[in-house]
């Protein structure tokens, strides 16, 4: 037998899946894989039921390869709002399988075999395996605990001296929180700029940013629409993440090249569930208001109750994960850690070194888009932490 293809030689399977997997086995409070356990917005609900209904063929057949025109109008409505840009339904957006196909069709639309890609540590596990898959190079660019803030000069070095052709960024960012200022992406614009590289943008968290903090998105700032790809999906704004609806918002001219490979990716996603987001895509300023009022007692009942179990913790300026530390329990292993905590504690998280480049063993990432009985849950299992995992130092 030949051999398989070298670029998958270095793959594993996802770890934040894997966990999932991990902690089901266990009967663990599964705060690994960032999905929530409470119900989308029943508007929404009904009106998937409606589209399910309609007695008319297309909604169960073929849509627009690059999106239904329901879902690409209402999502240009939307996004032209708040971005604060022109956005053309026809021109501007591609609908696709979740921001892992935007990601990944983005990818593929700029980089060549050899180019080299920016990506900043830590980082979501799919944008190394994306820039491998699409036969580039990637660079990583620290971003350093707690504060994560990054190396200017270093930044500047990988365009300057490594020639690296684009910018994956994930603003808010996940697995850390943090959310870079206006001053930080005004700096990378002005990089980007001066060496001609683009700027892949992960935005799923768009509008779960904690005050005072505030999002401001790459293609907003002077210069940057015609180089930035801006990735999103409706699946953590509307918990829906099991619906896989994403899309890109770019230039004409790199959106006619996105759809022909989303095109040959994916075909188009699912048509009555574009049909019936077009609904959520149209909610008035009040439901992203009660979103983030949500989102931000949830981080407070979690923060606040690591905090009383004197578990050292990050607090995030946006998304909804926690980076908490185990150095206390000697691990050399932040994988065995996790095994052993939904073993023995039953409560699931990711290790940390999933999403890091450096060598970082001694933080693990837990989720809090949870029910808060769920939340409580944890907490009280946590609270057993020491008993069943005994500090080693």
């Amino acid at each position: 037998m030949q051999p398989l293809s070298n670029r998958t030689a270095s793959f594993t399977d996802s770890v934040i899946r894997r966990m999932t997997r991990i902690s089901n086995k266990y009967g663990a409070v599964n705060l690994s894989q960032g999905f929530p356990d409470f119900d989308p917005p029943q508007e929404l609900l009904a009106s998937l039921e409606e589209k399910a209904r309609d007695p008319k063929p297309l909604n169960h057949q073929y849509s627009i390869t690059w999106g239904s025109q329901a879902m690409r109008d209402a999502l240009a409505e939307k996004q032209s709002h708040f971005m604060g840009m022109d956005i053309d339904p026809d021109k501007n957006i591609v609908v696709t399988c979740g921001s892992t196909e935007a990601m990944m069709a983005a990818m593929m639309c700029v980089t060549n075999p050899g180019d080299k890609v920016c990506i900043f540590s830590p980082f979501y596990e799919n944008y190394g395996a994306d820039t491998i898959l699409s036969g580039a190079e990637p660079i990583y660019i620290p971003l350093v605990p707690p504060t994560f803030d990054f190396d200017r000069e270093a930044f500047e070095a990988a365009f300057r001296d490594q020639h690296a052709k684009a910018l994956v960024l994930c603003n808010p960012s996940n697995p850390c929180g943090k959310v870079f200022t206006e001053e930080e992406l005004s700096f990378i614009a002005s990089i980007l700029q001066r060496y001609d590289a683009y700027a892949i943008t992960d935005e799923v968290y768009e509008h779960i940013v904690y005050a005072p903090n505030r999002h401001v998105y790459l293609a907003s700032l002077p210069g940057m629409a015609e180089r930035t790809i801006s990735c999103s999906s409706l699946s953590k704004t509307y918990s829906i993440t099991g619906w896989r609806l994403g899309y890109t918002i770019a230039a004409p001219e790199i959106t006619d090249r996105i759809r022909k490979v989303h095109d040959f990716l994916t075909v188009g996603a699912a048509a009555p569930l574009q049909e019936a987001a077009a609904t959520a895509l149209r909610f008035p300023q009040s439901y992203y208001d009660d979103l983030l009022a949500l989102y931000t007692h949830k981080r407070d009942l979690f923060c606040d109750g690591l905090e009383s179990l004197g578990i050292p913790h990050t607090r995030p300026e946006g998304a909804y994960y926690v980076l908490a530390d185990i150095s206390e329990f000697g691990y050399e292993s932040d994988l065995a850690f996790c095994e052993d905590l939904a073993a023995k504690v039953k409560v699931g998280a990711v290790p940390g070194s999933s999403f890091f480049r450096e060598p970082v063993n001694n933080l693990i990432r837990f989720h809090f888009a949870k029910k808060d009985e769920t939340l409580l849950q944890a907490l009280e299992n946590l609270k057993h932490l020491r008993e069943e995992i005994p500090p080693r130092r």
